[in-house]
């Protein structure tokens, strides 16, 4: 595939990306790909679902992003007596002004962390649509847009399911991706212990700076609609989501906003490596964390063992590659 002349000065965003990079390295061992793709759904402008277990730095990943990136942070944990009004806030009546003042709740930041999502019921959960989707409040008939960074991270415990809610399937497509953070490896662990065992705070974030600034950050959301892309990757794309809706494994494919997100954050991951456009390599690596929530299998699939990570990988290798 012909490629083009980078037309986007790219250099100090480069710059910048890598020593966030660094950063991240230097605190969280071994989460590398997750660095980016949360980087990436910034720069897309979406939001992520992180699942993991505990104990494999899903909240400090988050926090370090943040610091880094000179962002407002706000964390809430979910459990099941969360109200709306815990999320959203809440309008208190002003005896002074006789009026009634809104007090924002921990919803307004720029990255907020909603942690175990899943905990809290369904009342709760759709109180998140309208932020997710319009990026912006209506409450007590008055409208609050939140920030233009604005995104939420939600985690969820992959094992334990007792006293959840699983989150609807409209809610689910409304996460840009789903990056599931895996166990390190025996190598990356023998790194943690050494930390450890030299008594290296990893946790420690006050001494944290900021490597870019919200303004610059705006700069390169806005350079994401000057990636390229050619007309034979936007219909390899389109092949790979239809392949969801034919497969005998799935029951349910993905929409079209799952389309639109693949080449969003197939975009983000080119800007991320000093490109302004996109190759069949960028779209094969997002597939998986763009799809993998995004669709249901069949009941026989699933006594059959399989999962979406396996289907969604076999379904990509049957779609031709663009030359």
């Amino acid at each position: 595939m012909e490629q083009r002349t980078t037309s986007l000065d790219l250099t100090d965003f480069t710059e910048k990306i890598n020593r966030i990079r660094a950063a991240i390295s230097d605190v969280v061992v071994g989460q590398e790909r997750v660095a980016d793709l949360l980087l990436a759904a910034i720069l897309a402008r979406g939001h992520i679902l992180i699942e993991g277990v505990p104990g494999v730095a899903k909240t400090l990943t988050a926090r370090l992003l943040a610091a880094l990136i000179d962002a407002d942070f706000s964390r809430i944990q979910f459990t099941p007596d969360l109200m709306p009004s815990d999320v959203l806030g809440t309008s208190v009546f002003n005896m002074k002004t006789s009026e009634f003042d809104f007090h924002r709740g921990p919803i307004f930041a720029d990255i907020v962390l909603a942690d175990e999502i899943n905990r809290a019921p369904a009342k709760t959960q759709a109180a998140l649509f309208e932020v997710m989707e319009e990026r912006q409040a209506t409450i007590d008939g008055t409208t609050y847009p939140m920030s233009p960074i604005y995104t939420i991270l939600a985690t969820q415990n992959p094992v334990e399911h007792e006293g959840t809610y699983k989150l609807p399937e409209a809610q689910l497509d409304r996460f840009l991706m789903k990056i599931t953070m895996q166990y390190p490896t025996l190598d990356e662990e023998v790194r943690i212990l050494e930390r450890h065992h030299a008594n290296r705070r990893l946790t420690t974030l006050e001494s944290v700076q900021p490597v870019i600034t919200k303004d610059e950050l705006l700069r390169l959301i806005d350079y994401v609609g000057h990636v390229y892309v050619e007309p034979a990757i936007l219909r390899y794309i389109a092949l790979i989501v239809a392949r969801t809706r034919t497969a005998r494994t799935v029951y349910l494919g993905a929409s079209p906003r799952a389309s639109v997100a693949m080449m969003q954050v197939a975009k983000s991951l080119a800007l991320l490596h000093g490109r302004d456009f996109i190759t069949p390599e960028d779209v094969k690596s997002v597939a998986i964390p763009v799809l993998q929530h995004r669709i249901t299998l069949t009941a026989e699939a699933e006594m059959e063992g399989h999962n979406p990570v396996k289907i969604i990988g076999r379904l990509v290798e049957q779609v031709e590659v663009p030359k």
